[in-house]
This record gives C-alpha cells, sequence and structure tokens, in this order.
C-alpha cells in the first residue's frame, strides 16, 4: 500500500476511506473518513511523524494515545483505532458533528444557566472520571470542548494530558502548559501543582464564559493578568445568578489548597437543580416549529447590555440611525455589515411573526423561533456557504422592545442584499418612530 494517501480519493489500509480535510493541526489534518467495514464516519487525525520528531514531541504523542485508550465516557471523545505508516500515525477518532463550543460561544454569546449547567455538568463528569483513571488534561477550555448532534458536549485534545504517575518525588506537576487565560495561576508559578485542582480552575473560567460571555481575567499583559488571577480578582454580572457565582468564586480560589474539590462541587445548590432540556447544537438546523422558548418572554435589557449594545457609553445608537445604508429607515439602525438594530411597540410574537415571513417563499427556512428571536438560513449555499441571520429580542420597558439581527453565516454581500431588499421592508411599518 502507497504510504501517501491523496486528500478525498485514498483508502488507507483496506479500511477507511478518506475524504475532505476538516481542520489543521501543528503535527498534520484532520479528515472525515468513512470505516469501510462498518460504514461508520470516523474524523481521522493525521499526523506527520517526522514533524513529530522535529518538534520532540514523539512521547507527547504517544501519551495523547496511551490516555485516549484509557479514557472511554460519554462525553470524552472516543480513539476507535490507532494505525501507522512509514511516515504518518493515523488516529480514528469519533466524529463530533456539531462543532467547538468556541465557535458557539463566540457566535452567539453567553448562554443561558440551564443550558450552562448542562454543558457544564457534563464537563465536570468527564473531567472526574478522568481524574479517577489519574490523568489530568491540562488544556481545558471551549475550543477542546465540541458538541454532538443531540447537544452534547464532548472533551477532546489530550495533547497536554499527563498521568499520575508522571508527578516528581513531591506529588506534583511541574510542567507549565496550557492556554494562559484558562491555566490555573499555581501552574504558571514553577512551585509545583496538583492537576486535579488545575483542571478544577479551568472548569471554572469555563464556567464563567458560558454564562457571562467573556473572561474573568483579561489583560493585554500577560504579566499583569497573572497578578490578576493570583489576587482573584473578577467580577460576576448582575445577571449571574448568586448560587452560580458562588459556585464560580469556590473554583477561583487561586489557592488550591481551599478551591473546592469535585466531590463538593456535586452537592452544591446550583449543580444539583434540575436538569433543563436538552439544547439543540447551533450548526445544526432546528425544526421550524421549536417550541422550547415560545412560552419564554424576551430578556429585560440591564445596564451591561445596554453598554455592550452601544459604541462605549453613548446609548444613542441604541435607537437612532449609525452607518445606515443610504435610503434606509433613519429608524433602523446599523449598517447591514456589522448587523442592524431597532426598537418596536409591536409584541414579540409580531416581530417573530414578521421575520419569519421572509421564510415562506421557500428561499429561506426558520432553523430557530421563540418568543427571544429567530433564525433564518438560506436554503441554497452562497459563495460562503448557507446566508444566516439571527434576531435577538429584548425588552427595555414594557411596551418597548429593541431587536437586534446579524449575520449569523454566509457572505457579507448577500448579507447586505438581503438587508436592503427583504429585511428592511419587511420591517420598515413596525419600527418606532421616537
Amino acid at each position: 500500500m502507497a504510504d501517501e494517501v491523496v486528500e478525498g480519493k485514498g483508502v488507507l489500509q483496506g479500511r477507511y476511506e478518506l475524504g475532505r480535510v476538516l481542520g489543521y493541526g501543528n503535527f498534520g489534518r484532520v479528515h472525515a473518513a468513512r470505516d469501510l467495514r462498518t460504514g461508520r464516519a470516523v474524523a481521522m487525525k493525521v499526523v506527520a511523524k517526522e514533524k513529530v520528531e522535529h518538534a520532540g514531541m514523539v512521547e507527547q504523542i504517544k501519551r495523547e494515545i496511551a490516555v485516549m485508550k484509557m479514557v472511554s465516557h460519554p462525553n470524552i471523545v472516543e480513539l476507535h483505532e490507532v494505525m501507522a505508516t512509514r511516515t504518518k500515525v493515523y488516529l480514528a477518532l469519533e466524529l463530533v458533528r456539531g462543532g467547538e463550543l468556541f465557535h458557539r460561544i463566540a457566535r452567539h454569546g453567553r448562554v443561558g444557566e440551564d443550558v450552562a449547567r448542562r454543558y457544564f455538568r457534563q464537563l465536570v463528569s468527564a473531567v472526574d472520571f478522568c481524574h479517577s483513571r489519574g490523568v489530568y488534561h491540562r488544556d481545558l477550555k471551549p475550543e477542546n470542548l465540541l458538541l454532538d448532534e443531540a447537544g452534547n458536549l464532548k472533551v477532546a485534545d489530550f495533547g497536554f494530558s499527563a498521568l499520575a504517575d508522571h508527578a516528581s518525588p513531591d506529588g506534583l506537576l511541574h510542567t507549565a502548559c496550557g492556554t494562559p487565560a484558562y491555566v490555573a495561576p499555581e501552574v504558571l508559578s514553577g512551585k509545583g501543582y496538583e492537576g486535579a485542582k488545575a483542571d478544577l480552575w479551568s472548569c471554572g473560567v469555563i464556567l464563567y464564559v458560558l454564562l457571562v460571555g467573556a473572561l474573568p481575567f483579561q489583560d493585554d499583559n500577560l504579566m499583569s493578568m497573572y497578578r490578576k488571577m493570583q489576587r482573584g480578582d473578577f467580577l460576576c454580572p448582575p445577571w449571574v445568578s448568586t448560587d452560580a457565582r458562588k459556585i464560580i468564586g469556590k473554583m477561583l480560589d487561586p489557592n488550591p489548597a481551599t478551591r473546592i474539590a469535585v466531590a463538593s462541587l456535586l452537592e452544591t445548590p446550583w449543580f444539583q437543580k434540575a436538569a433543563a432540556p436538552v439544547p439543540r447544537p447551533v450548526t445544526d438546523p432546528l425544526p421550524a416549529a421549536d417550541d422550547d422558548d415560545n412560552d419564554e418572554p424576551p430578556e429585560a435589557l440591564n445596564a451591561f447590555h445596554l453598554i455592550s449594545l452601544s459604541e462605549g457609553f453613548d446609548l444613542s445608537p441604541l435607537f437612532e440611525q449609525y452607518a445606515a445604508s443610504p435610503g434606509a429607515s433613519s429608524h433602523l439602525a446599523g449598517s447591514c455589515a456589522g448587523g442592524m438594530r431597532f426598537a418596536t411597540r409591536e409584541p414579540a410574537s409580531g416581530v417573530v411573526a414578521r421575520l419569519e415571513g421572509l421564510a415562506t417563499n421557500g428561499a429561506m427556512r426558520v432553523t430557530k423561533s421563540g418568543a427571544r428571536g429567530v433564525r433564518l438560513e438560506c436554503a441554497e449555499r452562497g459563495r460562503k456557504g448557507r446566508l444566516a441571520v439571527a434576531a435577538e429580542i429584548f425588552r427595555v420597558a414594557p411596551s418597548v422592545l429593541v431587536v437586534d439581527v446579524k449575520k449569523d453565516g454566509g457572505d457579507t454581500m448577500e448579507y447586505r442584499s438581503f438587508c436592503s431588499k427583504e429585511l428592511r421592508p419587511a420591517l420598515k411599518d413596525i419600527v418606532w418612530s421616537t
């Protein structure tokens, strides 16, 4: 058999048919692939031996493979098989189609507490299972958390993982690794750290990001950020519940000796609250009649929301035109390139109906609908995939709503054309003229 496999055409060792490239890593790429024996779809990670040897990472790759064979769990990406040729190592992994949790937050912002709790429970379950096997991930972050088609979280990328028997005679790990914004302060201190405690800190940062949509410790200067982490210097916005604030504070305790452990974490009121309905992954189309949010009123805007929706502390752009395209209504705020925003006295159901009406001609379809917003997606692929438009609805007064419309996918020029030819005319008569 030829050592090299031509992208999209190769059959690997008579077992796997390789398809398109899903992504690239430091030492190779990841293909979509199909197991010819079972028909199962997998993600095939292709690692170039020469690159690994040149970077001195041979032991790390071996450790990653060994660890993934040890940790079989519903919320951990499964390693199906490992193969090797003269120049490549092939890892057949579980194909997780929902994408990274990072992309979900980057595109749509923070999630509600019920959804965050569900993701967090699955994360803690996976991490606790790893710790019970003497495995420490050491690079937990939203980029390494995937969502499957059912909305379940899967922990991936054990490239920086360590085993308990890798600890020094003092019982601690000493290799500083991970992503600065998510790594525990003691990892950077150079004095050694417990892998389990460091992973719990990272879980705390992830929970904060889920609930707030931003990092707890942010600074352009890494040393300044590190000092904030050492002090536990962060704030929770007012929309985070009291119980959630308590659990975040206990996880982001800069003293690992007093930081909460998993056993205590499982007993907290916030963690034990009744489970919410399963969230559908954003990357998959939802049924037009998605009733999850239909009875839930639009979210009320507070001061933090108002500031985030405005330019600096000037709140006038919420209701007035800025950078609008020629001929647009003076009360449809914002340019089409970055989105547009307007106030209305129309009830949320009326706004939703107007937006859903744009999908009646079959050119678009409703992939999410509820009192808090609508997501529309073109049925046909455009220049950069399917155009998608998301509208969020917020309440600023008992009879006044703000509608925030943004491009959620596809080509910007196609979005601008959709705004000017379809979206603005459809909404023109419900915009509140102050």
